[in-house]
């Protein structure tokens, strides 16, 4: 007898997206996986494009996370229940489920998985981080504990965006955001624009949004008609562009949230934020950074910083379902599977102009 339930109807093969240590890109073809006894194979219909593909694409590593073999990148996705292990029972054929991508490792004696904060775990698995494999695949196998079930008003694409989102909230929770909060957020790329729609449902205001890019901040507000856009190019100083967000807003504000991780952009917001204000990190850059550490000191000014999140995707789920954040505008190009190539290059050329790039297969 067999130890899983299965559907027949599939296609033959589980194509998949890799880089490798030479920086290509590679469209490869493998066996579709089966799934142990609390596991479901995924269909994986829909998955995004993160900056940290990207990343791991073109310069071969994250901070200490090196690309030293053929790595299966992706980590937003969204799919189909195709086939339940022999112990699943959470999960039918045919349920429609987000992907979260960290596996923490549930022992008890691990105090980060056993306190709720399983970001921290020193063991997690997180799928696309170097050497496990990502869900940039046709097929891809999944604890059924870490699939969540998508309520039928919320569709496969914004499913896959749910994982930017969980980023975002966590930095707004994290944040210590308040209503009535004046803010500006450090670029409208897709994690900053998502932090722009949930900083706005969570209250905050005035809220300022700055980036090179007129198309992105353009978006910004079309999204949230009441933001106030600073367009800012590479030569500014961040004195001045600090300056220039203040006057946007109309007073410093409590709190600055950096989504780039580039040093003169996390200046620029600790020059914009008050006495005794917040500058949060959510995005990530190089290594090691100089800090204006005095101004910040001199103004009590904390400095604070993100690591992915956690118990964030049923919060996420029921705000879209509910219709307090709108996540469809974000995906602004699709492709098919087949065609990771120019997905990728889309996402890495601002000539493209893609807010949230998107890999699709029916």
């Amino acid at each position: 007898m067999s130890s899983c339930t299965t559907i027949l109807v599939r296609k033959p093969n589980s194509t998949a997206i890799q880089t490798d240590p030479a920086h290509n890109l590679n469209v490869v073809e493998g066996q579709i996986p089966t799934p142990g006894p609390l596991e479901c194979l995924i269909h994986v219909r829909a998955t995004g494009i993160c900056g940290s593909d990207v990343h791991f694409w073109k310069h071969g590593a994250i901070g200490s996370s090196s690309v030293t073999a053929p790595l299966t990148l992706g980590h937003e996705s969204a799919g189909i229940v195709i086939e339940t292990g022999a112990e699943v029972k959470d999960f039918t054929i045919g349920d429609r489920v987000a992907l979260e991508c960290g596996i923490p490792c549930s022992r008890p004696s691990c105090e980060a998985c056993r306190t709720g904060r399983y970001n921290a775990c020193p063991q997690i698995t997180f799928y696309s981080s170097p050497p496990v494999d990502g869900t940039l695949q046709r097929y891809h196998v999944h604890p059924e504990s870490w699939l969540h079930r998508l309520p039928d008003n919320i569709t496969l694409e914004e499913g896959a965006l749910l994982e930017p989102l969980s980023v975002s909230l966590a930095g707004i929770e994290r944040s210590g955001l308040r209503l009535g909060d004046p803010l500006v957020i450090l670029g409208a790329g897709p994690i900053g624009i998502v932090s722009l729609l949930a900083a706005h449902a969570a209250g905050a205001v005035p809220i300022a949004i700055t980036d090179l890019d007129p198309n992105r901040l353009a978006v910004a507000k079309s999204l949230v008609p009441r933001v106030h856009p600073v367009l800012v190019s590479k030569d500014d100083e961040p004195k001045q562009v600090g300056r220039e967000i203040v006057e946007s807003l109309g007073q410093q504000a409590s709190l600055a949230l950096e989504c780039t991780g580039v040093q003169s952009s996390v200046h620029a917001a600790i020059y914009a934020t008050k006495f005794g204000g917040t500058v949060y990190i959510i995005g990530s850059g190089r290594d090691f950074q100089e800090i204006p550490f005095m101004y910040a000191s001199f103004r009590e000014i904390d400095i604070r910083f993100q690591f992915r999140y956690h118990e964030t995707y049923p919060k996420a789920i029921r705000l879209v379902s509910e219709g307090l954040i709108n996540l469809k505008p974000l995906v602004t190009h699709r492709f098919g599977l087949e065609q990771g190539k120019e997905a990728f290059e889309a996402a890495s050329d601002s000539s493209a102009r893609a807010i949230k790039v998107q890999i699709l297969d029916d």
